[in-house]
Formats: C-alpha cells, sequence, structure tokens
C-alpha cells in the first residue's frame, strides 16, 4: 500500500527547511476566487448563480441547490472543486427550462450559510474546467515570519515559479484516498466504485507528485530536456521538443513554457530522456500504472511547474496578507508548503 511520502520542496536547497507558520486558522484566512474569461449570456434554461460559501465543499452546496430548485444534481453545473475550510467564490449553473427559480432561493441559501452574489441566465451548463485562473488572499502568520528568510523565499517563487504539486486534500485524510485507488486499480477500476472519478484522479495525480519530486531531485523540473512535452504558459497547448537549444532555455526562464510530467493512462511512453521517469513509476508503483491503464483513461500532460499571476505581499500586525492567481487545477498548498512548515505538508 503506497504511503504520501514527504515530496521534494524547491526552495529548502537555497534557504533551508521553513520555520513552523499558520495559514488557515479560520475561513476568512483562505478567500478563493474562481475566474472566468467569460459572462453568461442572460438568456437561455440554466441560471448560473455566483456564490460565496464558507465551511462547506462545492458539492455540499450542489445538494442545497439541487434540494432548492427541485432538480437532480446532475443538473447542476460547476466548473472547479473549491475547500471547505474557506471562503470561496464560483459561479454554479442549474437546469430550468420553462421556469424561475424559486423566489425564496437567496434567502434559503443565505440561512445555509451560501450567499448568492450574482444570477443571469446561459444557455448551456456550466462544463468543469472551464474557468481559467483562481485567485488567493492567504493569511499567514507564525514563526516563519521572523527574519528576512519569508520574503526571500517569497520572491523566489514569483521569480522561478512554484512547483506545481496537487495538494495533500486530492489524497484524503492521512491518504486514504490513495489507499482506496490502489485497492480499487488492483481488483479492476468499474465506474460503479468510483462514479466521480475520483480514486482515478488520486492515483495519478499521486504518480504525478512522484515524477515531480524525481525532477525536482535533478534540476530538471524548470527547464526542458530532449523528449519533453512542454506546455506554453496561459494555455493548455502542448508540443514535444526533439532537442534543447538556447532560445527554449530562455524561454523556460521567462516562463513562457513549462516542462510537463504524465497524468498515467492510455497511450504512448516517453521518449529519450524523459522515460527512464516513467520507467521508474512503472518499477515503483506498477499497481497504479497498470491499474490505471486498464481503466481506459486517456493518458495526458500537465505542467511540472506553475508562475505567480500578479503576487502581492502585505504586511499586518503579526501577519503578512498573501495575494496572487493560478491557473485552474493549480493548488495554493504547493505555494504555502515552501514558504512555511505546517502539519498539514507532513
Amino acid at each position: 500500500m503506497p504511503n504520501l511520502p514527504a515530496w521534494r520542496r524547491f526552495l529548502d536547497a537555497e534557504f533551508g527547511t521553513p520555520k513552523p507558520g499558520c495559514y488557515r486558522a479560520r475561513p476568512e484566512d483562505f478567500i478563493v476566487d474562481e475566474q472566468l474569461d467569460f459572462m453568461p449570456e442572460d438568456h437561455g434554461e440554466h441560471l448560473w448563480l455566483r456564490l460565496e460559501k464558507r465551511h462547506q465543499t462545492t458539492l455540499d452546496v450542489v445538494k442545497s441547490v439541487s434540494r432548492l430548485c427541485g432538480v437532480t444534481p446532475r443538473d447542476i453545473g460547476y466548473s472547479g472543486m473549491k475547500d471547505r475550510v474557506a471562503v470561496t467564490r464560483q459561479w454554479l449553473s442549474v437546469h430550468l427550462p420553462g421556469r424561475e427559480a424559486p423566489s425564496d432561493l437567496g434567502a434559503s441559501l443565505a440561512a445555509l450559510g451560501v450567499t448568492v452574489l450574482e444570477q443571469a441566465r446561459h444557455p448551456r451548463k456550466l462544463k468543469r474546467g472551464v474557468h481559467r485562473t483562481n485567485h488567493f488572499t492567504l493569511r499567514v502568520s507564525g514563526e516563519a515570519l521572523q527574519g528576512g528568510r519569508f520574503v526571500d523565499r517569497w520572491e523566489a517563487l514569483c521569480r522561478q515559479g512554484i512547483p506545481n504539486y496537487f495538494g495533500p486534500q486530492r489524497f484524503g485524510r492521512e491518504g486514504r484516498n490513495l489507499q482506496r485507488a490502489q485497492v480499487l486499480l488492483a481488483k479492476g477500476w468499474r465506474k460503479r466504485d468510483d462514479r466521480q472519478g475520483m480514486l482515478l484522479s488520486t492515483a495519478r495525480s499521486f504518480l504525478f507528485n512522484e515524477l515531480l519530486s524525481e525532477r525536482l531531485g535533478d534540476g530538471t523540473w524548470r527547464q526542458p530536456v530532449a523528449g519533453d512535452t512542454v506546455m506554453l504558459e496561459g494555455t493548455q497547448s502542448v508540443f514535444t521538443v526533439d532537442t534543447v537549444d538556447e532560445r527554449l532555455l530562455e524561454r523556460a526562464v521567462e516562463l513562457d513554457i513549462h516542462p510537463t510530467g504524465v497524468l498515467w493512462g492510455v497511450g504512448e511512453h516517453a521518449a529519450l530522456q524523459v522515460a527512464p521517469y516513467e520507467m521508474q513509476l512503472m518499477e515503483r508503483h506498477p499497481t497504479l500504472c497498470k491499474g490505471l491503464v486498464d481503466s481506459g483513461v486517456k493518458r495526458a500532460h500537465r505542467a511540472l511547474r506553475a508562475r505567480l499571476i500578479s503576487p502581492q505581499l502585505t504586511w499586518e500586525p503579526e501577519a503578512v496578507l498573501l495575494s496572487f492567481g493560478l491557473p485552474r487545477g493549480s493548488f495554493a498548498t504547493a505555494v504555502i508548503s515552501e514558504l512555511i512548515h505546517h502539519p498539514d505538508f507532513d
């Protein structure tokens, strides 16, 4: 049964292990604002609601909205899953053809701790993964702020990007989601046992983090090597690198391109210098690798590095406020784990 290892951090080699700190003492210390690059069109069968929640998961809110509107959860659309211990803002869509939402929907949601910020009609359901970025506002406190090393670490992340790890919440408390994924993939994945594909995602996330940690170890997580699939900053566009020239390395330094790692599944394996990383995964985690291929999930790629968007640091009495954006799918915990030591990251 695989356990969650202590994956390598980027900044430890230069600054040492970060000092202890606190980053989520209350929901208001962790604010997430989901950013779309379009707006509802004010007509159509779907009612779009921009909601603010605290101490609830996205699926908790989906269940509440479906019950209050008299629809099934599958009639609710959302783009991303948001943290529970946080204040989060995101759009949901509700399929209401030919009828309006209950007149007391806003008041009913407010009684459940959910605020309706905006609403509008749109012709289509909100699909998973269509938001462009998430903007985070995080309050950090504790011993880690003493001395100048905290700012040095922050500025290094702003210049060079962050290791694009999947966060610990992906693996469940004490890694239990990973343990469940191992058991399911060992006997053969079936959709009825994993309706939302959460366990498939958990297994792929674990293998990706393993690969990223290896490339952090040899210093290739920020610069492409021959055979790499690289991703353009700000897009999901990828291309394969046959040879690495000076201009390609310059673009990597400029955060214009990022090497990627595999999200394991059906498809051709990597070639040239990248192949050994994937061979190591197959040797160390054969049950996960084989189970994912047998499940039929398609091989994909994820950037090994993410760039902080419009980062800002503001000092407060006994705390610091960090503000930054990240591409969808990237985790704020990947930023915080480079800045402070916290039990979440053990």
